[in-house]
């Protein structure tokens, strides 16, 4: 590891400015002592990516145009390797190979995961790159349930990673999720018109 904190992997000197301009620059100093942002995958962020079925995937080309893509697929497509690694089976798209494009001659990527019911949020910093030729990778990260065909995987080092705020992010729900909130509603109001039911029979007896 550097002895800079990991933080630095977007706190350049130009922000690192604006934050002393701005008045933030205390907060952020404080925590760049302790070392900065985590850069190990732990249990807590196994556990949430692990609950993810989407992720924002941005990369750079060489004069620094982003682009930002975003990764589906089923819960848990996403997947840690080891404390320092993650990786996914990508599949069919629109076929421009952006993101390729500007990782053949930019590694650097970010990952955004947004747990939209829970507002919670993570940013994942790393070096990203396609491998094309790896069948047993590609089978650990299949689901063979799910009904696209992988075709390569994209394998992420991670460099650093951050949980911040939820400010801002608005409550959304899958369908699967609609399903379950609206089931437990359902039962509520059965047991409550079962409770009323049976005091009603109480005071009429």
């Amino acid at each position: 590891m550097s002895s800079s904190p990991t933080s630095d992997i977007v706190f350049t000197p130009t922000v690192k400015e604006i934050q002393e301009r701005l008045g933030s620059r205390d907060k952020y100093a404080k925590r760049e002592e302790r070392g900065g942002f985590e850069h190990l995958i732990n249990e807590d962020l196994t556990q949430f990516i692990g609950q993810r079925d989407s992720f924002y995937f941005g990369t750079a080309n060489l004069e620094g145009q982003p682009y930002i893509q975003h990764r589906g697929g089923p819960p848990g497509f996403l997947k840690v390797l080891d404390e320092s690694t993650l990786a996914f089976a990508d599949f069919p798209g629109n076929k421009q190979f952006v993101s390729f494009g500007n990782l053949r001659d930019n590694p650097k990527a970010i990952l955004f995961l947004v747990d939209y019911p829970n507002r919670k949020r993570v940013k994942i910093w790393g070096d990203a790159e396609v491998i094309h030729d790896d069948p047993e990778l590609l089978r650990i990260l299949s689901d063979p349930h799910y009904e696209a065909r992988p075709e390569r995987v994209i394998r992420i080092h991670v460099k650093a990673w951050d949980a911040n705020c939820p400010s801002h992010i608005t409550p959304r729900y899958t369908e699967q999720q609609v399903v379950e909130i609206v089931r437990s509603l359902k039962q509520k109001i059965w047991d409550l018109e079962e409770e009323n039911r049976m005091l009603k029979n109480e005071t009429s007896s």
